[in-house]
């Protein structure tokens, strides 16, 4: 293991140095591509964090991340060797940094109220440990009016500076996307929230750094609005393809073809139906949005999530009424091969995977398998990697996630393995005749 001190690099006085350092906040999805990109500009970077074995991986060179993320691990690897980038636990490295960036993650509670508490400590440690000329930029997204309300009171009152005139402070929400990390947040567009004319300036210099899309600049709630209505928006577009798909199971339609001549209309992008919606941002941020502007009593949003919270629960009825029939009876007798268990292809990240909703839901009415090639068995479901075993006397499978592996091993090995030859396609991975040819019972979203 790379031994660190307690503060991951020795710091000079600002005047005798030539490098610029940065820490970063929260090292996950967002925060390990972001100290990446920065250290690659030439920034000596501190990355921390609370969890010991994402510090002990990132010391090592080693991308703790699961899933195929392009470039990113050789990245993390050249970085840390060329000591331009360190993790610790420690805040107190903050007390000589030029910026702080927090990346840290903002769950909603079951009341869809943002739960702040990972968050708030953050930036509590921040506080008590910053400087004076430092910019601090909150990378999380959040409801609106969050930056002025929290963020700006607890940075104040724990560090006893004023922003604007003591330090630095904006919202540029993340824009990363597992699978795209380092593409998403070198290419595209980046908006800047300042506190106020200075700290967006400030901001804007440190992310010109490695981002080649542009940087708009605006007001902290602007930035909050922005991010919340991009995956608001993005969800209630999943919801209307969703919704479209349930009509043409009913009449007989195939979705994915009227969604194919829907879309050569102009001005039309009628998204994809599927088995339903995960990760850490579009389940959540709609709610943010709702949250933040409540005093309006939002209709369309909350109408959206309900209509993509249950298409896990319509796939689990595909299922029974695929064993109908196939005149079977679902029974722990009976073996279902869950296909894919992250919420994203090629990715091993589960953040509010459809699949765990139908796991839960078919846990007690069926002897249940799950395969996925990169997902880390941390919830002790038994998931495998070897699909052959899978699916061998299996007798339906469930496509929920659209890997590559699936399509890449096809229907007819999974028809020569399996006990019964029942298939759900969740994600339009396979072709109904062919599947039909083949003998399978065939159920899937939008497929009437």
């Amino acid at each position: 293991m790379i031994k660190i001190s307690r503060c991951s690099f020795v710091r000079k006085a600002r005047d005798d140095r030539l490098t610029d350092r940065a820490a970063v906040v929260g090292l996950g999805y967002v925060g390990i591509p972001l100290a990446c990109c920065l250290a690659q500009s030439g920034v000596e970077v501190t990355g921390i964090d609370i969890d010991d074995s994402r510090v002990d991986a990132i010391r090592r060179g080693e991308n703790p991340l699961k899933g195929e993320e392009p470039g990113l691990s050789e990245l993390l690897r050249e970085v840390v060797t060329k000591k331009l980038l360190a993790a610790t636990k420690d805040y107190s490295c903050l007390g000589n940094v030029d910026a702080i960036f927090v990346c840290v993650d903002t769950p909603i509670n079951r009341k869809k109220e943002p739960v702040y508490d990972n968050l708030l400590s953050a930036v509590k440690h921040v506080g008590r440990n910053m400087r004076k000329g430092v910019l601090v930029s909150i990378e999380s997204t959040i409801a609106p009016a969050t930056m002025k309300t929290k963020i700006l009171k607890v940075l104040e009152k724990e560090s006893g500076l004023k922003a604007g005139k003591d330090f630095y402070l904006a919202h540029c929400p993340e824009r990363v996307m597992p699978g795209k990390l380092l593409y998403n947040l070198v290419n595209l567009d980046r908006i800047i929230g300042g506190f106020d004319e200075k700290s967006a300036e400030v901001a804007e210099r440190w992310y010109a750094r490695f981002v080649k899309g542009k940087l708009h600049k605006t007001d902290m709630t602007t930035a909050e609005v922005v991010k919340t209505v991009e995956n608001a928006y993005r969800d209630v577009q999943i919801a209307f393809a969703n919704e479209v798909g349930l009509i043409c199971e009913v009449l007989g339609l195939d979705a994915f073809e009227v969604r194919r001549l829907v879309n050569t209309s102009p001005y039309r992008d009628m998204h994809l139906p599927g088995a339903g919606v995960g990760g850490h941002c579009l389940p959540k941020d709609p709610w943010l949005l709702v949250y933040g502007g409540r005093k309006s009593h939002p209709s369309l949003m909350p109408t959206a999530r309900a209509i993509n919270d249950r298409m896990p629960v319509h796939m689990v009825e595909l299922v029974s009424e695929a064993f109908r029939e196939a005149g079977l009876r679902m029974s722990k007798g009976k073996i279902v091969t869950i296909l894919g268990y992250s919420f994203l292809e090629n990715s091993g990240d589960t953040r509010n995977s459809p699949a765990k909703v139908i796991v839960r839901l078919l846990s007690d009415k069926v002897t249940l398998r799950i395969h996925d090639p990169y997902v880390l068995d941390t919830e002790n479901l038994g998931i495998t990697k070897d699909l052959e075993a899978a699916l061998r006397d299996s007798d339906c499978a469930v496509l929920v996630t659209k890997h590559r592996a699936y399509s890449e091993f096809g229907l007819g090995r999974m028809a020569s393995l399996m006990r019964h030859r029942i298939l759900v396609d969740g994600r339009n991975a396979f072709d109904k005749s062919e599947a039909i040819k083949l003998g399978f019972v065939y159920r899937g979203i939008g497929k009437g």
